[in-house]
């Protein structure tokens, strides 16, 4: 459609200039530089859920863990840690836990509760003992008492053995059969000259000779067996004797050593019950002291150092410390921090070791986790993490639940390992849960696990933004010198430090609040101190954060420059001066990051006669989300409600976002879209040095949107770069006034009449605003005044009306074709 040349109407005022930026006054911080302010809490505005952490911190019921829920940089980390650890200071230290040896089911270790700090204290004993007796056992069995008896029982049992056979032997003799010992054991042979009879004798005898001595030699030779097969019996006998002398002899020194320890632990019972089962191990099994000093110990390391770590065959002797809390310093109950929780890391792991080609394991390669540290304490997790790694929110629960830590392998569990693993005894857990994230997955977890709610009935909820006052404007630049003194940064100036507060206005999207994103504020103030030493200065100044965050912005606008550009050599078409019909331009947002910029958009929109529908041609193609398609839905309801009610619907009419060719959301462009129907049906052309934003209702109201210090310089930036003649503005909606934080340049350019910010809070309005021409309101006679945008829009209506039914009363006249013809 061609465009109609610009007249001279007077375009509507816009803001005062001061209201596009409520900048803060450094006269009124009432200081030179932050270094004449005192410390501050750093965290402001959360007293609701600082609440919430102190409860969970406090309580003393279970199940009272807490999701800390808030936007990234809130500082919610730190909050956590300095209340929780303040809470931690005035408890006492938990319990150590150990594994030690089940000697009755090794594939069991027992799990032991010890008072805080007694755990090296066990270890170190524990190894002292078996130390001691691998030195004092060897030497006891090689004394003359042990050598001594043992000799006794060896020639008690000699004798005992050698007895029956000597007494056989002489019986056989006087029968004539000699008994002879052979490599190959007893044998027996005839005796002829009082010798045994050799083969070749025996062959040369008449057979009847023969069968005699074979007779005799085959009854004595039952007879021997009979002899021989108490032999067995004695040597079990030797045996249990010699086994009773060790043990009797180790019983001495074993007893006596482990009472040494035991009497450091008298008023431990359940130490002392695992001591009395080291005792009788260390007893049935003091052979194993025999083969430790029988090894040498050729290595680099002098002995003195080596003692200290027990030998393979004495792990079943030792101490595996799960926690172990050093009480001349740990006088606080713990506070962990797991950054990597995963399954092994969260409960613990069993660890394997390879011999001979296959995997074995032991007590002593039980390994803790996060859940055994914080035993007694306080455990904070980051929300996405835990439930980005496998098992570990089921083991997190399972534990809460249970109130025990039980260790498990995920390859046991997922079927990839087939070895014989152990089955440590539960942990009591006694432990406060914090996890922080955010609040989608808060809510996803509220709605998809059941058991979220009952494990986690405490929620603390950051705070996004801060009323901005005269009070919070001095506690806001008490925050910025405690961080600076914090981080060691230069001291700022009161400029610095209202440019700095100006920054915190201008993330929060609102002149009326600060932003308690207080991470993206340090980021600032560490880039400004950087400029600063480098040109020198002994402050940082408000020159030295407009540079931190001008560059800020350069560093993430490439797309931005690039749309620009597009723009600027009409590769991307958008009008800034002229007028055109059912042509309006837009404003839209888009988020690269962390970082958001406006730019302007061409709607056009086209009607014609119809059924009453308006076309989203963006949702024809699947361009449009449902907030925008709920947006065309509603200009829909508008017109059909406000225009010619006492006929049908007769509009055909299409909307659509020139050259985009990514998904559109959000309602903000609905007014917008309403503009340029309107501007068709009445065929009155809209400003195109104007641009417009904000949401409408069924009853032409304006609605505030998001975004809208973006989309101001975004057009403005757009009509800067086209020349800057004097009648280019945009059209907000009167809501989101107190939310303007506009840039320095084009609040300057307002003050100067180059460019101007107009505040609607109706349809009507907006286009009285665009075109110049009188939205009109309906008479008592129910008709709008004569050449209004609403008279012309209706007349057009019932044009297309009329025209339907005079092209459905033409149909009906035509003659019917009679059957089969």
């Amino acid at each position: 459609m061609a465009k109609k040349k610009s007249k001279a109407e007077v375009l509507p005022k816009g803001l005062a200039p001061e209201a596009l930026r409520v900048a803060c006054d450094p006269a009124e911080l009432g200081f030179e530089t932050t270094a004449e302010l005192g410390s501050s809490p750093m965290t402001i505005g959360q007293d609701r859920a600082i609440d919430a952490i102190n409860l969970a911190a406090s309580i003393t019921h279970k199940d009272f863990n807490i999701y800390v829920l808030g936007r990234m940089g809130m500082g919610r980390h730190d909050t956590v840690s300095k209340l929780i650890s303040k809470q931690a200071a005035d408890r006492p230290a938990p319990s150590d836990w150990v594994y030690v040896n089940n000697f009755d089911a090794p594939h069991k270790p027992n799990a032991m509760r010890l008072p805080a700090g007694s755990a090296f204290v066990l270890k170190s004993a524990m190894q002292h003992l078996v130390d001691d007796l691998a030195n004092e056992i060897p030497a006891l069995f090689e004394s003359e008492e042990y050598q001594t008896q043992r000799r006794a029982i060896e020639e008690e049992f000699g004798q005992r053995h050698e007895e029956p056979i000597a007494e056989f032997a002489e019986r056989a003799a006087k029968e004539g059969v000699a008994l002879l010992r052979t490599p190959m054991g007893f044998m027996l042979a005839a005796i002829v000259d009082g010798k045994p009879i050799k083969p070749e004798v025996y062959e040369a005898l008449a057979p009847e000779e023969r069968k005699a001595i074979d007779a005799k030699v085959e009854r004595l030779q039952e007879h021997l067996a009979k002899v021989l097969q108490h032999g067995p019996q004695l040597e079990k006998e030797y045996r249990q004797r010699i086994e009773g002398l060790h043990a009797g002899l180790a019983e001495r020194v074993v007893s006596l050593r482990v009472k040494e320890v035991a009497d450091q632990f008298r008023k431990n019972a359940e130490i002392g019950a695992y001591l009395e089962h080291v005792r009788k191990d260390m007893i049935s099994n003091a052979e194993l002291f025999l083969v430790s000093k029988e090894e040498t110990n050729d290595g680099p390391f002098p002995e003195v150092i080596r003692k200290f770590h027990l030998e393979p065959q004495f792990d079943r002797y030792a101490v595996n410390i799960m926690v172990s809390h050093d009480v001349s310093k740990d006088v606080a109950a713990p506070v962990v921090s797991e950054d990597m929780p995963t399954l092994h890391y969260l409960s613990g792991r069993i660890e394997h070791i390879s011999e001979m080609g296959t995997l074995a394991t032991n007590f002593t390669l039980i390994k803790p986790g996060a859940l055994h540290r914080a035993n007694g304490g306080f455990l904070v997790l980051d929300a996405a993490r835990l439930l980005s790694e496998p098992y570990a929110w089921e083991a997190l629960k399972r534990s809460l639940q249970s109130q025990s830590i039980s260790i498990s392998s995920l390859g046991e569990r997922l079927g990839l390992v087939s070895t014989v693993s152990l089955e440590p005894d539960p942990i009591p857990l006694e432990l406060r849960v914090v996890l922080i994230g955010d609040r989608r997955l808060h809510m996803l977890l509220c709605l998809l696990d059941p058991e979220f709610n009952e494990l986690f009935k405490l929620q603390a909820d950051f705070e996004d933004d801060l009323p901005r006052t005269a009070r919070t404007t001095r506690l806001m630049a008490r925050v910025v010198a405690g961080y600076a003194r914090q981080e060691n940064l230069r001291p700022m100036t009161a400029g610095a430090v209202a440019a700095l507060l100006d920054h915190a206005v201008r993330l929060a999207d609102d002149s009326k609040k600060f932003t308690l994103q207080l991470g993206a504020l340090k980021d600032v103030m560490r880039e400004a101190d950087h400029y600063a030493g480098q040109s020198g200065t002994a402050s940082i100044t408000d020159a030295d954060i407009s540079q931190a965050i001008a560059q800020a912005d350069r560093r993430a606008s490439r797309i931005r420059e690039r749309l620009q550009e597009a723009v600027t050599r009409k590769t991307i078409l958008i009008d800034t001066v002229g007028s055109a019909v059912g042509q309006v331009n837009g404003l839209s947002v888009i988020g690269t990051g962390q970082y958001n910029f406006g730019r302007p958009t061409r709607i056009t929109a086209r009607v014609r006669m119809g059924a009453g529908k308006v076309v989203d041609i963006e949702r024809e193609v699947d361009l449009g989300g449902p907030l925008h398609s709920k947006g065309v839905l509603i200009l829909g309801g508008f017109l059909a409600s406000r225009y010619a009610r006492d006929v049908p619907m007769s509009l055909q009419a299409s909307l659509v976002f020139e050259q985009s060719y990514g998904g559109v959301d959000g309602d903000s462009a609905s007014s917008a879209e309403l503009y340029a129907l309107l501007s068709a049906l009445s065929g009155v052309a809209i400003r195109q040095g104007l641009a417009v934003t904000g949401s409408v209702n069924q009853n032409g109201e304006v609605q505030a949107i998001g975004g809208v210090n973006e989309k101001i310089e975004g057009f403005f930036d757009t009509c800067k770069a086209r020349r800057l003649t004097g009648k280019q503005g945009v059209l907000i909606p009167a809501a989101n006034v107190e939310h303007l934080m506009l840039r320095r340049d084009i609040v300057e350019a307002a003050r100067a009449g180059k460019f101007r910010v107009i505040a609607i809070k109706t349809i009507d309005q907006g286009i009285e605003a665009l075109t110049g021409r009188v939205a009109g309101k309906r008479k008592r006679g129910g008709n709008f005044p004569e050449g209004s945008i609403n008279a012309l829009v209706e007349a057009q209506l019932r044009a297309f009306a009329e025209t339907r039914r005079r092209f459905a009363k033409d149909i009906e006249a035509l003659p019917k074709a009679e059957d089969g013809k």
